[in-house]
């Protein structure tokens, strides 16, 4: 990836599944000098290290939970010192799909909703302070990752439709905010893409995408700091369609696409 908008340094959060996996998969292979990730499950993060280094990276994999602000503000202080992060990718996501229970509503907000808070925040911080400090950062770039979802709730996963609406909704007026701090954030949107937590749905996924379609989709966007990144674009249409028609017009669009309701 011969680019001035190359990263040379990057963090990737929830990388041991789906988006966060194939991207940081397709970063190695094209060169990104630096990979930072974490997960949760040990197995899982060792393979994809394993994978990323066969491609040439350095790559450096941690288990942390996004929930845990300070441990995240401290895992992330840790990586800008090894170097200096100029790419920081809050995936980390789970759903709530099925019958959902006190638990695990709470659950998608603590992880969809915190656990972005909580990498986007020390994000920020370093990126801010880099403009005080001799730091050689040449980019200075976060990004969220939401869903189609969060134009239009599912009620196959309302827990989860309302939590990508959140953190879309705020990556939007941070893209505003810190414009003129020469700070890029961007919000993916995508549709459903293969992952663990797509694996688990029972209901019919329209324009369903492969994550590594998805990961060279994102990348390209990023690299032209797209703002709102969503795909794919038939998915993305009848997203913005039903989001904008009266419920009675945008339930009978659902039944067509046959999403369950």
């Amino acid at each position: 990836m011969k680019s001035r908008n190359k990263a040379g340094s990057i963090l990737i959060t929830g990388a041991t599944s789906g988006i966060g996996e194939a991207l940081a998969l397709e970063y190695a292979k094209r060169g990104v000098e630096k990979i930072f990730i974490c997960g949760r499950d040990q197995g899982r993060l060792d393979s994809v290290m394993s994978r990323c280094r066969e491609l040439g990276s350095d790559v450096y994999g941690s288990i942390v939970d996004v929930r845990d602000a300070d441990k995240m503000e401290k895992w992330i202080r840790e990586c800008d010192a090894v170097s200096p992060l100029e790419l920081i990718i809050a995936n980390a996501g789970v759903g709530s799909g099925g019958d959902e229970t006190e638990e695990s509503i709470r659950n998608t907000f603590e992880i969809n909703v915190n656990g972005v808070i909580n990498t986007v925040l020390p994000a920020i911080e370093i990126f801010l302070k880099n403009d005080t400090s001799n730091c050689s950062r040449k980019r200075k770039q976060i990004v969220i990752n939401s869903s189609l979802t969060g134009y239009h709730g599912l009620p196959t996963c309302p827990a989860y439709s309302a939590s990508k609406a959140c953190v879309k909704a705020w990556g939007a007026a941070l893209r505003g905010k810190y414009r003129n701090k020469n700070i890029m954030i961007n919000t993916i949107c995508p549709g459903f893409v293969r992952s663990r937590l797509t694996d688990k749905n029972e209901f019919r996924m329209p324009f369903f995408m492969e994550a590594d379609k998805a990961a060279r989709i994102i990348i390209s966007r990023l690299e032209r700091n797209i703002g709102l990144i969503t795909f794919p674009t038939p998915m993305r249409f009848v997203t913005w369609l039903v989001a904008c028609l009266p419920d009675f017009i945008s339930e009978r669009i659902y039944r067509i696409i046959n999403v369950e309701l």
